[in-house]
C-alpha cells in the first residue's frame, strides 16, 4: 500500500510545475508520466489503484492537478475523461509490462506506454472533451495530436527509467522472476 500512496504522490508531483492549456481546454502536463510508471513498476491492480487513490484525492478536492485543479468538477471538464482514463491506462500498462508474470522488457515497456499510456488514456479522454466542448469527434480527435509528440517523449523517458529500474533495483517491481517467470510460490504451484 505504501507503493501505491508513493506513486499518487509522485503523479501529484510532477503537476507541480505546472502544465499549459491548448486546444479545447485540456492541459499538457509531465503527470502521465506517472500514471505510465505506475502501471508499469506496481502492474497494473497496484498502479490502477495508486491512479484510483489520487483521482479521489482530486475529487475530494485537493490540488493536485497541473495548475492546482482539484474537486469534483474536474471530471465533468473537458479533460475529466483523461483524468479518468489514466486508471485504465495504469492497468493496461501494468498488464502488457507484466504480461504472463515475465521480467519487464523494453519492447514490452514500450508497447505498454504506448498502447495503456495513449490510446487508452485518449480513447477515455477524447469523447468526454468532444462532449464538454461541443466540437465533433473528428474536430477533437485532431485537435488532441498535439498531445502526441509530447506523450511519446514520456513514453521513451519512462521505458529508460523502467529498464534501469529492472537492472539495478529489479525489487521495485515487487515480483522475483525465475527464468523470466514468478516462482511457483507466487501462482499458486501452476506453471503456464
Amino acid at each position: 500500500m505504501a507503493r501505491v500512496g508513493v506513486f499518487a504522490g509522485i503523479t501529484a508531483a510532477l503537476g507541480l510545475p505546472g502544465g499549459f492549456t491548448v486546444l479545447g481546454g485540456v492541459p499538457i502536463t509531465a503527470q502521465t508520466l506517472g500514471v505510465m510508471l505506475a502501471g508499469a513498476i506496481l502492474g497494473p491492480r497496484l498502479g490502477a489503484l495508486s491512479m484510483t487513490v489520487f483521482m479521489g484525492l482530486v475529487a475530494a478536492g485537493l490540488p493536485l492537478l497541473a495548475g492546482g485543479r482539484g474537486g469534483a468538477a474536474v471530471f465533468v471538464g473537458p479533460s475529466g475523461g483523461y483524468a479518468i482514463g489514466w486508471i485504465a491506462g495504469a492497468f493496461v500498462i501494468g498488464a502488457i509490462v507484466h504480461a504472463g508474470g515475465r521480467k519487464p522488457v523494453w519492447w514490452r515497456t514500450l508497447l505498454g506506454m504506448l498502447v495503456g499510456g495513449i490510446v487508452v488514456v485518449y480513447a477515455f479522454g477524447i469523447p468526454v472533451q468532444s462532449a464538454v466542448t461541443h466540437l465533433p469527434l473528428g474536430q477533437t480527435v485532431l485537435a488532441s495530436l498535439v498531445f502526441v509528440p509530447g506523450d511519446l517523449v514520456k513514453a521513451v523517458v519512462a521505458v529508460l527509467v523502467v529498464g534501469t529500474l529492472v537492472r539495478a533495483y529489479p525489487r521495485a517491481f515487487r515480483r522475483e522472476w525465475v527464468s523470466g517467470r514468478l516462482p511457483a510460490a507466487e501462482t499458486g504451484g501452476a506453471h503456464r
